[in-house]
């Protein structure tokens, strides 16, 4: 694709280009997708929606799937790595806006639920110590300032949503003895927030044994303080096993090489002399597999499939999207690394959908009881 340009027009895109460290071709084809969207934007019909939300930290979109599902209307979208954003495109017709970090919060949309699968950084806890210590009061800025975990803070803060859920690894729970968990806990709750986390596996809903904390909160200030919620998922009809996501025909290129499969075989053999677990890992056909990692590409080592006379296979990029329960309609216009590397760090979109269900049915129940405000439309 060329295209023709004035010199000011150019020279504003390369300082652009410049500034934010990215190609010309990458600004380019950003801006192109924007216009794409504001012009969908303009074409679609308005909905009457059950409820509006934004999609932050947005991945590919395996959070907006479920709560779309669930009969909600995603008013803004926000995902910094371009690649994601290309199959978010590819998907949803919409180009998700960049660093979060970048957005004042008052240009983006109200809406009923903030959706957020938020990255886990390092919180300093020395300065709230000393400030504790001194008997001087923090508030949820001083705790949270430099982690992507604030900019939610300030979003929720600044349009007051009627809930949230938050989703990331379980292991959030312990990070550094517990204290990351404690004020990210403590900083929203002191955003009138009441509350409501839990770890739950997804394998219930897709063959494959994935533990997330994901956290719910509901805004006080609108529903008061008395507020129960329960993770109370519907039981699954059938529970899915490995074969239900796998192709029959499966390219040869997915074999793993003679090379690395000695590799894997030895440096399990190493581990197992050692004491420890590591090591490969062969998926039983007939129960549920690891947890799909975005390490994937590497080597596959953590889900392999048994093939008959010939040395184990990775999973295909379309039976990682089934593993993580995307539809098969789910486009993936990338390539097999960025592919693996997106669905290990997505969510298993039923399991999502499910708790979406229940936080709506809560929120209705809130609404009905006459102690919420005016729907934001």
């Amino acid at each position: 694709l060329h295209i023709r340009v004035e010199d000011e027009l150019y020279n504003n895109l390369n300082s652009y280009s410049t500034r934010n460290e990215q190609s010309i071709q990458d600004c380019v084809r950003e801006a192109i997708a924007y216009y794409m969207s504001n012009m969908r934007k303009r074409k679609t019909v308005k909905k009457i929606n059950k409820f509006t939300f934004i999609d932050l930290f947005a991945g590919i979109g395996g959070m907006r799937i479920a709560f779309d599902r669930a009969g909600g209307q995603c008013v803004y979208s926000s995902e910094w790595n371009k690649y994601s954003q290309q199959t978010y495109f590819a998907n949803f017709g919409q180009q998700p806006e960049g660093d979060i970090t970048k957005v004042d919060e008052a240009d983006i949309p109200d809406h009923d639920i903030l959706v957020a699968g938020f990255p886990c950084q390092p919180f300093s806890i020395a300065g709230v110590s000393k400030k504790n210590s001194m008997g001087r009061a923090t508030g949820f800025e001083d705790k949270t300032q430099g982690t992507l975990f604030f900019d939610i803070c300030r979003i929720l803060n600044k349009k007051r949503p009627k809930a949230f859920m938050l989703e990331n690894v379980k292991n959030l729970c312990s990070h550094d003895k517990g204290r990351t968990f404690k004020v990210i806990k403590e900083s929203l709750e002191e955003l009138d927030y009441e509350i409501f986390y839990k770890v739950l596996d997804g394998q219930s809903y897709v063959p494959q044994h994935r533990e997330r904390i994901l956290i719910i909160g509901f805004d006080r200030k609108r529903y008061g303080k008395n507020i129960n919620f329960e993770f109370n998922l519907a039981p699954c009809d059938s529970k899915p096993v490995m074969r239900d996501i796998l192709d029959k025909e499966v390219p040869d290129k997915y074999t793993l090489s003679d090379k690395l499969w000695t590799y894997l075989q030895n440096y399990a053999a190493k581990h197992k002399a050692a004491g420890n677990g590591f090591g490969y890992g062969i998926a039983p056909l007939d129960g549920v597999s690891r947890t799909l990692s975005a390490r994937y590409y590497k080597d596959g080592s953590e889900i392999l499939i048994a093939q008959k006379g010939k040395n184990p296979r990775r999973l295909t990029p379309r039976e990682c999207a089934r593993l993580q329960g995307f539809p098969d309609t789910f486009k993936i216009p990338v390539s097999d690394t960025q592919a693996y590397q997106q669905f290990g760090n997505s969510v298993v979109v039923p399991l999502m959908g499910e708790v979406a269900k229940l936080i709506i049915n809560k929120i209705d129940r809130l609404d009905e009881e006459g102690t919420g405000w005016k729907k934001v439309i």
